[in-house]
């Protein structure tokens, strides 16, 4: 199926949903990966510390789909921020994954008490004019953060990829991205499994029985309500009928009664594992 385009900022156009790879290592990686192309994804969002970036260049090889059609992002982690390190990490990402260049390469975490992702930023900067990376984004900026690196260095995220999902939804966040034309991409977009939320978010009733009215499952309801706040997620599944299940939220639209029920589980503190990015660190 062909899915819909955001558009960016810089005119840059982005799947309305991607698939996520964490945890997708190995051949069994490899399998679901290329499964997810075959059924339509076109946007394959990976990490330097995930350790798979050889796992998505071997699907996408696999595939036998032109590299063009595909846009692949990976994210630089919090111990290479300084400048020089950067460079040669998105150097190394390339080289496991195997590829030429990267659509897209984010900072995965700003780690505000080390206080480098400004030079982190100038780095993905440079590696954009030497040709490694066509676009660059953020995951996990707040607003203050995304500020900075504009002030200082005079360029914008295309995207932001944040955590956002039933328990959380982002909303000062996303404005702040949609005014700057940033695309708001949400990871986690069905919750990860965590000691502060004992229920999974795919068996919730009310989530449930809003599946049910359009003849849907609770996870198809929770994709097209963020679809319908502006936001890209990035499910992941190693599952192939799950990955079409999760590609098949186009065909119906949740009215304004259908969008209360997800406002009644917004929780002000509802980050499923406390990763504030005022604070957290990651590297």
């Amino acid at each position: 199926m062909t899915i819909p385009n955001y558009i960016a900022h810089e005119g840059t156009e982005i799947p309305q949903i991607g698939f996520g790879t964490y945890k997708l290592k190995g051949f069994s990686g490899v399998d679901s990966i290329q499964s997810a192309l075959e059924v339509g994804y076109r946007y394959l969002d990976t990490a330097y510390n995930y350790e798979n970036e050889a796992t998505v260049g071997e699907a996408i090889r696999r595939s036998g789909i032109a590299r063009e059609n595909i846009q692949v992002a990976s994210k630089l982690p919090g111990r290479y921020h300084h400048f020089d390190d950067a460079l040669v990490t998105i150097q190394e990402s390339l080289l496991r994954a195997n590829l030429d260049y990267y659509d897209f390469y984010l900072i995965h975490w700003p780690n505000p008490k080390e206080d480098h992702y400004v030079e982190a930023w100038e780095a993905l900067i440079e590696a954009q004019k030497r040709g490694y990376v066509k676009h660059l984004g953020v995951s996990n900026f707040l607003p203050e953060y995304i500020e900075r690196i504009e002030k200082e260095t005079g360029v914008l995220p295309v995207l932001n990829q944040v955590e956002m999902h039933p328990y959380f939804h982002q909303k000062e966040q996303r404005a702040y991205d949609a005014s700057k034309g940033i695309i708001t991409q949400s990871w986690s977009p069905f919750v990860r499994a965590n000691e502060k939320i004992s229920e999974s978010v795919l068996d919730n009733e009310a989530l449930i029985a809003l599946g049910e009215k359009y003849g849907k499952t609770a996870g198809q309801a929770i994709l097209r309500w963020q679809l319908q706040m502006g936001a890209m997620p990035i499910p992941k599944s190693a599952k192939r009928e799950r990955q079409i299940e999760n590609l098949d939220v186009f065909d119906f639209t949740l009215t304004d009664e259908d969008l209360q029920v997800f406002e009644t589980l917004n929780k002000p503190d509802g980050r499923a594992a406390n990763q504030d990015p005022s604070f957290y660190q990651e590297f």
